[in-house]
C-alpha cells in the first residue's frame, strides 16, 4: 500500500469557552493510521468573546448570522498568527470545527459559527469544516463525532473519555448479527462538566477549579446530588447528546433553586460528574480508560472516579489531554479529503455512515 501523508491544522472551540485549540498535525497511513501532534496551543478568548459566545444561544437568527461573520474574521486572525508564529508551510488543509451556538438535533438543526467560505480566502488555505450539519440532516445527533478517531487512532483502549464542557465517552460494543459477532462503535454525551464547574468558579473569581481544590474542601449537598442524579437524560439510551441550552434550561435552575453556596455547588457537581462517569464504565480492572480534555487536570475529580471504578484510569501526555479533540477534528478533515467515512451511524443515529464536512478552496 502506498504510504499517505498529510499535514493539517486541527482547530477546535469547545463549550467550556477556555479558548481556541490549534494543533499542527501529521497523519500517515500505510496499513493503519498514525497521528502526531507537532505544535499545539490554546489561545484564550478575550473577555468580550467569552461573553458573546456564552450568550449566543439566546440570539435571533439574524444576530447569529452577524456574529458568524465577526467570529470567522476573528478565527482567521488567530489561525493566521499561529501559522506565522510556527513558520508552518505547505498545509494540506485547515480543519476547523468552529464554535457551537445551537445544537438541537431533535428539531433538525445544529449551528456552528466560523465555518463560512471566506475563512479559506482569508487564510489562503484549503478549509474543511462544518462537520455536524450533514449528520443532523441524515437524522443523526450530529455528535459525538470524535469516535471514528477513537476507533482508528486509539483502538487499544476500551473506553475513550473526554472531559470538556461536557463529558462524552466512546467504546466498542459487540452485537450479534446473523449469528456473527460484529463490533460497532457507540458514543454519547454523559453529563455537563466544565460548562457548570467553570461558571461557579468564575463567581468566586477563578477561571476554573484548579486541581479540584474548591470541590475537595467544600461540603456536598446530598439532596441536590440526588436531584441531579435522578434527571431523566441519564436514563435515556444512546445515541444522545447535550447542548448548552439543556444546561441553561435544566441544570442551572436546579442549582440556583438549591440556595447552596458556589463552593457547595462545585463540590456537589464534581461528585455528580464522578457518579455519572462511573456508571458508564465497567467496574473491571482489565478495562482501560483513556481520559482527555481539560477535566483530566481536575485531580480531585479523577480521584473520585478512580474510587468508584476498578477500571484503569489512564492519563496520557499533556499535549494529548489538551489537544485530542483538535487532533481528531484534523483527522476528520483528512478522512473527508480522502472521501472516507468520518461519521459513524452507530454513534450518532444517522441513517448511514458518511463522510461529512464542507471543503472550501482558496
Amino acid at each position: 500500500m502506498r504510504r499517505k501523508q498529510f499535514r493539517v491544522l486541527g482547530v477546535m472551540s469547545g463549550t467550556s469557552l477556555d479558548g481556541i485549540d490549534l494543533a499542527y498535525l501529521a497523519f500517515t497511513k500505510e496499513e493503519h493510521w498514525e497521528a502526531f501532534i507537532l505544535k499545539a496551543e490554546t489561545i484564550a478568548y478575550p473577555q468580550k468573546w467569552v461573553e458573546a459566545l456564552r450568550t449566543s444561544a439566546e440570539l435571533s437568527r439574524t444576530e447569529i448570522t452577524a456574529l458568524d461573520e465577526k467570529y470567522t474574521d476573528y478565527l482567521a486572525e488567530v489561525i493566521q498568527q499561529f501559522i506565522q508564529k510556527n513558520k508552518i508551510e505547505k498545509l494540506d488543509a485547515v480543519c476547523s470545527h468552529g464554535h457551537t451556538v445551537l445544537h438541537q438535533p431533535e428539531k433538525g438543526f445544529t449551528v456552528q459559527i466560523g465555518n463560512l467560505p471566506k475563512l479559506a480566502r482569508l487564510l489562503q488555505q484549503k478549509v474543511v469544516c462544518d462537520f455536524r450539519v450533514q449528520d443532523v440532516e441524515l437524522g443523526g445527533q450530529g455528535a459525538p463525532l470524535v469516535p471514528v478517531g477513537d476507533r482508528l487512532l486509539f483502538g487499544d483502549y476500551n473506553y475513550c473519555l473526554n472531559l470538556g464542557g461536557f463529558a462524552n465517552i466512546s467504546k466498542e460494543t459487540e452485537t450479534e448479527i446473523e449469528a456473527e459477532a460484529e463490533s460497532k462503535r457507540i458514543a454519547y454525551d454523559i453529563c455537563p462538566v466544565n460548562t457548570v464547574l467553570n461558571e461557579y468558579a468564575s463567581r468566586l473569581g477563578f477561571a476554573f477549579d484548579r486541581d479540584g481544590a474548591i470541590a475537595r474542601n467544600a461540603e456536598v449537598n446530598q439532596d441536590l446530588l440526588k436531584e441531579l442524579n435522578s434527571l431523566s437524560f441519564y436514563q435515556q439510551k444512546p445515541p444522545k447528546s447535550l447542548g448548552i441550552e439543556w444546561v441553561n434550561s435544566v441544570i442551572f435552575p436546579i442549582l440556583e433553586k438549591s440556595e447552596s453556596t458556589s463552593e457547595e455547588i462545585i463540590a456537589t457537581f464534581t461528585e455528580h460528574v464522578a457518579v455519572q462517569l462511573s456508571e458508564n464504565i465497567q467496574n473491571n480492572s482489565s478495562k482501560k480508560v483513556l481520559v482527555t480534555g481539560g477535566g483530566a487536570f481536575n485531580i480531585y475529580l479523577i480521584e473520585l472516579l478512580q474510587q468508584k471504578t476498578k477500571a484503569q484510569i489512564i492519563l496520557p501526555q499533556n499535549d494529548l489531554i489538551e489537544f485530542k479533540e483538535a487532533l481528531i477534528f484534523g483527522f476528520l478533515g483528512v478522512l473527508h479529503l480522502e472521501n472516507e467515512i468520518n461519521v459513524l451511524a452507530s454513534v450518532t443515529g444517522a441513517s448511514k455512515n458518511h463522510s461529512s464536512g464542507k471543503i472550501f478552496e482558496v
